[in-house]
């Protein structure tokens, strides 16, 4: 198997990766451009494993999907700095010849950089002591050799960056019982995450063993970034088998709820109109994961519960709940209606009071809800 391996994927795993990537650095730089002219500075995207350009199947990645954005929005055509690293040349040649085959590409002030580094001690060195612009960091790499907490700390410390982490979650699984890259799951992990890890995962079933695994890389980068962290599962062709697993993680609730919003839609499914973000179902002792598990018919009692005595607005009481849970701000207005019709809570303006659309009252992001007290 070579290196190229996720390339040969089927279309559909790859296009869902490549999309949500791709929809994120467009909503990104869209909140942060206005923020760049003020301060007077660029703005970036940077892959750290860039791959050939293209699926085995011919469809486009990430970098070809980033540029053409790019080069369709005047703003972004006269700030966007693209950096694109791997270090096998067959790919950043092929990565090259993508790139100078889409239209207009010449439009852009900055043209495409690429470069051949292998990634390790020696760059995150580098990116410690550089100051980014704004930059949405790309992480997508074969294995683990190179792939540190460091890494991830070094690329988000800055200003408006934010990093997406794709993995390919078998390696690492494999990896967790070699001693031969012990070290390479100690700088993933955090030696004392490790240490604790391999303890935890003795005898284990293989989905508990998961959810156990994926729960501890999201809370090790949780506590780097010091923000906030998102995971979304990929399943197999078969969808008997995660094969890879991307994580978000950000500094800024408005990126948590925008990439939120993406997933969502992404998702293969819903329940009760909540997404499952592609999870197996999660337990008590995955924290993280378990939260972003829970249906919409338990929203209600959480929200009764946490905000007793409280009078606030619908998008208060959005913003303060949906970290680190499934919801989505559709779900919380449904749970809020459905809690106004069976008269548990006070709402200001009443329905009486409020539109319609379609038919169904609506609950706008100004209004108030009290909910009473226990």
């Amino acid at each position: 198997m070579t290196n190229n391996s996720f390339f040969d994927e089927s279309r559909e795993t790859s296009s869902v990766k490549a999309q949500i990537v791709a929809k994120y650095f467009w909503a990104w730089a869209k909140v942060i451009i206005p923020q760049a002219k003020k301060r007077e500075t660029n703005i970036a995207y940077i892959d750290l494993f860039s791959g050939p350009g293209r699926y085995q199947d011919g469809s486009k990645s990430t970098p070809l999907l980033i540029l053409e954005r790019a080069i369709l929005d005047e703003e972004m055509r006269e700030r966007l700095i693209t950096i694109f690293n791997d270090k096998n040349s067959d790919n950043t040649d092929s990565l090259q010849q993508a790139i100078n085959s889409l239209e207009n590409i010449e439009t852009l002030k900055y043209q495409p950089q690429i470069l051949n580094r292998e990634v390790g001690e020696e760059i995150v060195q580098v990116f410690q002591k550089i100051n980014f612009v704004p930059t949405l960091f790309f992480i997508d790499p074969w294995g683990y050799k190179g792939i540190s907490c460091e890494l991830i700390g070094s690329v988000i410390k800055d200003w408006g960056c934010d990093c997406i982490f794709f993995f390919n979650y078998n390696r690492i699984n494999m990896g967790l019982g070699n001693q031969v890259v012990e070290k390479h799951m100690k700088a993933l992990f955090s030696e004392q995450r490790f240490n604790q890890l391999k303890e935890e995962l003795q005898g284990m079933q293989p989905y508990e063993r998961e959810l156990t695994i994926v729960e501890n890389i999201s809370q090790e980068l949780k506590n780097i970034a010091r923000g906030y962290v998102l995971p979304f599962c990929f399943k197999n062709a078969k969808g008997t088998r995660t094969s890879h697993h991307l994580i978000f993680i950000s500094k800024h609730i408005r990126g948590y709820s925008i990439m939120k919003d993406i997933m969502a839609k992404e998702s293969s499914s819903f329940e009760q109109g909540v997404p499952i973000f592609e999870y197996n179902p999660a337990t008590k002792y995955q924290p993280l994961l378990f939260e972003l598990s829970r249906p919409l018919d338990e929203l209600e009692n959480m929200l009764l519960n946490e905000f007793a005595g409280q009078t606030m607005t619908m998008l208060q009481v959005y913003e303060q709940h949906n970290v680190g849970k499934p919801y989505i701000e559709r779900n919380y207005k449904d749970a809020l209606l459905l809690l106004e019709e069976k008269g548990k809570i006070f709402v200001d303006p009443p329905g009486s009071k409020r539109q319609k659309r379609k038919g169904k009252l609506t609950f706008a992001n100004h209004v108030k809800v009290t909910f009473p007290r226990k």
